[in-house]
Formats: structure tokens, C-alpha cells, sequence
């Protein structure tokens, strides 16, 4: 049995890569606002104000849908190209729990 987590998973996911993998599961005018929502992060700190350049902002309602999206497709890319795979896989967020019968050397 392994388990992994993800460090920081809200701020490592790329919008740009989420932005197109939205674009397969929803049309043009709800993709302007996923992007208008993903792209325009303000927050403040120590009484100045900042904007969020990378990831997905933390606190944020839609973050846990998006990183949603994001580790799906990283995790269905990273096992279709794998020699060995896992007997089971699953996964809450960025929480994975594995069955992993090849031996710690592989």
C-alpha cells in the first residue's frame, strides 16, 4: 500500500492547462467565466492588495472543482503511460490512496 499527496496542489495547478481542459466539458460563454474567475485573483496582505499569477487561489469555492479537473487528467495521462500500474488508485483532491503489488524498486 502507498499513499501520496500533492504539495501546494491549488497553487501547482496551471491555469492555462485547466482553462483547456474545461474547454472539452463546457461551452464558449461558461469558459469566458471560468477564465474571467481563474485569471482575476486579488488578494490582501498586511493592508496591500495582490493579485495571484500562479494556480488556483486557496479559500476559493471553485478551486477543489478545478484542481478536480486538473489531477484527473494527470493521473489518467500518468497511468496510461506507465509500465507497471496499480492494482487499485484512488483519490480525494490531491490525497491518493495506492495498491502498488511491483515492489518498492519499480
Amino acid at each position: 500500500m502507498v499513499s501520496f499527496d500533492v504539495v501546494s496542489l491549488f497553487t501547482n495547478v496551471l491555469i492555462v492547462d485547466s482553462l483547456e481542459l474545461l474547454s472539452y466539458h463546457f461551452e464558449d460563454d461558461v469558459l469566458a467565466l471560468f477564465k474571467h474567475v481563474l485569471t482575476s485573483t486579488y488578494f490582501c496582505f498586511n493592508g496591500q492588495f495582490y493579485e495571484q499569477t500562479d494556480g488556483v487561489a486557496m479559500g476559493s469555492p471553485l478551486s477543489p472543482v478545478i484542481a478536480n479537473f486538473f489531477m484527473e487528467d494527470f493521473e489518467k495521462r500518468a497511468i496510461e503511460q506507465a509500465t507497471h500500474n496499480p492494482v487499485c488508485w484512488f483519490r480525494y483532491t490531491d490525497d491518493t490512496f495506492v495498491i502498488w503489488p511491483h515492489g518498492q524498486e519499480n
